[in-house]
């Protein structure tokens, strides 16, 4: 953040980016029909606040202040290649009863590399935030009484009921190059609303850039040419499973092969793969899917999630079938889809029968390589004994190319174990505790990846604490 000036989202919406980087200004306070901006010292802006007041219809009051602050606030608050829908004089003033506004943060969004847009009210008033890399960034302030003609909008575009508000509804938006997933909640105040943006573009879908080690690419590899078994990937949401499954299909996607999936929601959709939107208000559920998928013929089945013990009794009974299962399930760690399996009723032994492979993955930011800087890695930095075999580690300290976050991209960490003929026999033997062979094995653990990440400075520690602490 800049230091010793706090810069509110209210007085930072006035403007769009553009505006912001054409003339090198920064809203530093806005009151009743005056607008004060920051500006560069050494720019010559004699005539600048007469030609602001008249884009603007306000008047301008200019606040001289260094280069080196106004170019790190621009860099941080408005982030450069956005798409903009500008109003006939040239800018946006974010009101909502503007038809421009939704269009403006949906755009926006989607250029800036942003996965989810929340629309969120509280008692006095409401708020856009955007997610990026993981995080949430607060982007704009919206008066309350906006707020209602700004959800209704979005409800129309989704066709969704606009009269019903007690319940949550789900829709979609259709653009031309991408969709967008709309979950509408209930809440104390009003209905909050997460606009998840799915792309259709699938060049990226590819088994050899989803970031694993060799030795993993191989077990995966080979656990795909099964032609019956399950496949499951594990982890929270937002860890890429979804991405690992698709880029699965895309290279298992043949002629030769008829692949049917059922998903909740369809995030890209594959030519010549049948795919089926989970519609659990009419009884379109997974088990009830899956049931008629045995009737369709198909080679490849990819559920989108095993969620309970019936989804979990239809896959193994499909993949005892002769047919290949891929799925996701919610553990922590590549070996607890085993326990949680078992947890749903599934017996050891039809687990050790048709389980070929447990993925568990994780997504994490990457620092960013211009400004990182290494550091001694004090003793008692954390409680905690992973880390003190690392003499030193690596923080990024904010930039223009990271946009004063320190990190920049985000990177995969694997934990995957082949179930062979030997580990299925311990499954059937000893299904309670399996970490004695895994450690065995040598199988590398997802804390063991995320400390050779830091080792490596290619991440921090705060980024991967908390992976460490879930696996422990």
């Amino acid at each position: 953040m800049i230091p010793n000036i706090e810069l509110s989202v209210e007085h930072l919406q006035v403007i769009n980016a553009d505006l912001a980087h054409n003339y090198g200004i920064i809203p530093k306070d806005v009151k009743d029909n005056t607008i004060v901006f920051f500006v560069d010292e050494h720019m010559a802006f004699d005539d600048l606040a007469n030609e602001l007041g008249l884009i603007l219809g306000k008047e301008i009051i200019l606040h001289p202040i260094s280069s080196e602050f106004v170019k790190k606030a621009l860099v941080l608050y408005y982030r450069k290649g956005e798409h903009r829908i500008q109003g006939a004089n040239g800018h946006q003033n974010f009101e909502v009863a503007s038809s421009d506004f939704l269009e403006e943060v949906i755009y926006e969004a989607k250029a800036i590399g942003s996965s989810d847009i929340h629309f969120e009210v509280y008692k006095d008033d409401s708020r856009v935030r955007y997610r990026i890399d993981g995080k949430l960034i607060e982007k704009y302030k919206i008066g309350k009484e906006n707020y209602l003609e700004l959800i209704n909008k979005i409800k129309i575009k989704s066709n969704l009921d606009i009269t019903e508000k007690r319940l949550p509804q789900d829709g979609r938006i259709n653009y031309e190059n991408f969709d967008i997933r709309v979950s509408i909640l209930p809440t104390l105040y009003g209905e909050k609303i997460v606009m998840r943006i799915l792309g259709r573009d699938t060049d990226h879908l590819s088994i050899e850039r989803l970031g694993m080690a060799p030795i993993e690419k191989n077990h995966y590899l080979e656990a795909l040419k099964s032609s019956k078994g399950i496949i499951l990937i594990s982890g929270p949401t937002g860890s890429g499973k979804t991405t690992t499954l698709y880029a699965s299909l895309k290279l298992l996607n043949l002629v030769k092969t008829n692949i049917v999936t059922v998903e909740d929601p369809i995030e890209y959709t594959l030519k010549g793969i049948n795919q089926v939107q989970l519609k659990e208000d009419i009884g379109l559920t997974f088990t009830s899917a899956l049931k008629t998928f045995l009737r369709q013929d198909p080679d490849i089945i990819m559920l989108g999630e095993i969620r309970d013990g019936s989804t979990a009794e239809m896959a193994i009974r499909a993949s005892l079938t002769g047919h290949l299962v891929l799925s996701t399930i919610h553990t922590n760690s590549a070996l607890g889809t085993i326990s949680r399996l078992i947890d749903m009723g599934v017996p050891a032994f039809l687990i050790a029968e048709t389980l070929k492979i447990s993925v568990a993955q994780r997504l994490v930011r990457k620092l960013c390589p211009n400004c990182k800087k290494e550091y001694r890695t004090a003793e008692a930095i954390y409680q905690n004994d992973m880390f003190k075999d690392i003499p030193k580690h690596w923080k990024g300290e904010g930039c223009e190319n990271c946009h004063y976050t320190g990190y920049k991209g985000r990177t995969a960490i694997y934990e995957i174990i082949p179930i062979g003929l030997n580990f299925a026999q311990e499954i059937k033997k000893n299904s309670s505790n399996l970490e004695e062979y895994v450690s065995k094995e040598n199988y590398s653990r997802l804390p063991d990846k995320a400390i050779e990440l830091v080792q490596k400075g290619i991440t921090s520690i705060e980024e991967v604490y908390s992976i460490i602490i879930e696996a422990q």
